[in-house]
C-alpha cells in the first residue's frame, strides 16, 4: 500500500474514499495519486472511425476547475497530515484511464467511493467501480462511508474451500497484517451448492491449517445464495471489511452468471477489498 491510486470525481463517495486514503497511506508510508478523468463525448464522422471531440477551450476550463477543487481538498484534509497528494487530470474513459494508470504510475492499491447499483442499472451497466473491481491488476478497496482504518479490526474472507491460489491468500494475510485484524473465514452454504456441516467443518480446519491462518476464526453460514450468505454474515458478526477474490468475468457470460464479489461492493455499506484471482 506504498502507492495508492484514488479516483476522484468529487463526489461524497469520492471524498470518503480520499480520507480514507489519506489514513492508510499515513500508515503505510505510502503515497497518493489523485486522479481526475474528465469523459469526453464521442463524435461519429463515420460508422467505422469514431473521433474523441471536444473544445480546447472548454477541456482547459474543466482541468482548471478540477485544480481548484483538488487545491481545495488538499487544503481541507491535508491539514495535520504528511502524506505526500499528486494530482492529475486526464480525458477519456474513465475505466481505461485508471487501469492505465495503474501501470503507468505503478500504483499497487485503488482506493475507491462507490454508491453502488442496483435493479436494470446494475444488470445493464453496474457502477463504476463495480467495473474496475472486475478489470483491475492490483486490489481495490470500494468505499461507501468514510472509516478511519484503525477501526478495522474484523474481515470477512469467504471461500469455496477449493484449492485458493497462494497469491491470493498471501495477500489477504498481508491485508490482515496490515490492520491487525481478526479473520473470519467463511463457508456459505446455498441450496444450488450444499454440503453438511460435518464435512465442512473438517474442510475449514484443514484450510485454515494448510495456509497458516493465524488470529481466523471459522464459521458456516447457509443462506438463499452466495452473495447473500456473504453480505448476512457479515451483517452478523459486525465485520468492519469483506476480504475476496472476483473472477473478472465479462461481456455475455458476465451477466448470466455475474461476479459474487461485484455483487457484494453493491450492496454492503463497509469496505470491500478485492483482487481479480488469475
Amino acid at each position: 500500500m506504498k502507492k495508492i491510486l484514488v479516483p476522484c470525481d468529487f463526489s461524497d463517495a469520492a471524498i470518503h474514499a480520499f480520507r480514507f486514503a489519506i489514513d492508510v497511506a499515513a500508515m503505510s508510508g505510502g503515497e497518493i495519486l489523485l486522479l481526475h478523468v474528465v469523459e469526453t463525448p464521442v463524435s461519429a464522422d463515420t460508422i467505422l472511425m469514431p473521433t474523441l471531440y471536444f473544445e480546447q477551450e472548454m477541456l482547459d476550463d474543466l482541468k482548471a476547475a478540477a485544480n481548484v477543487k483538488f487545491k481545495a481538498l488538499k487544503d481541507k484534509w491535508l491539514k495535520n497530515s504528511d502524506v505526500h497528494v499528486s494530482t492529475f487530470v486526464e480525458y477519456g474513459d474513465v475505466n481505461y484511464t485508471l487501469h492505465q494508470y495503474v501501470t503507468k504510475k505503478k500504483a499497487d492499491l485503488i482506493i475507491m467511493g462507490t454508491k453502488g447499483a442496483t435493479g436494470a442499472k446494475e444488470f445493464f451497466v453496474g457502477s463504476n467501480t463495480e467495473k474496475v473491481v472486475r478489470k483491475s491488476k492490483v486490489p481495490v478497496i470500494a468505499i461507501k462511508q468514510y472509516v478511519k482504518p484503525a477501526s478495522i479490526r474484523s474481515i470477512v474472507f469467504p471461500t469455496g474451500l477449493q484449492k485458493e491460489k497462494d497469491p491470493l491468500i498471501m495477500n489477504v494475510k498481508q491485508l490482515q497484517d496490515f490492520f491487525s485484524a481478526e479473520l473470519h473465514l467463511v463457508y456459505v452454504n446455498t441450496p444450488a451448492i450444499f454440503r453438511s456441516d460435518i464435512h465442512t467443518r473438517k474442510a475449514l480446519k484443514d484450510f485454515k491449517a494448510r495456509y497458516m491462518l493465524k488470529n481466523t476464526t471459522t464459521a458456516i453460514w447457509n443462506d438463499i445464495d452466495y452473495s447473500s450468505g456473504i453480505i448476512h454474515y457479515a451483517h452478523e458478526i459486525g465485520a468492519d471489511m469483506v476480504a475476496m477474490a472476483t473472477h473478472g468475468r465479462r461481456g455475455l457470460n458476465h451477466l448470466l452468471v455475474g461476479s459474487v464479489a461485484e455483487d457484494v461492493v453493491n450492496h454492503i455499506d463497509y469496505p470491500i477489498w478485492t483482487i481479480v484471482e488469475k
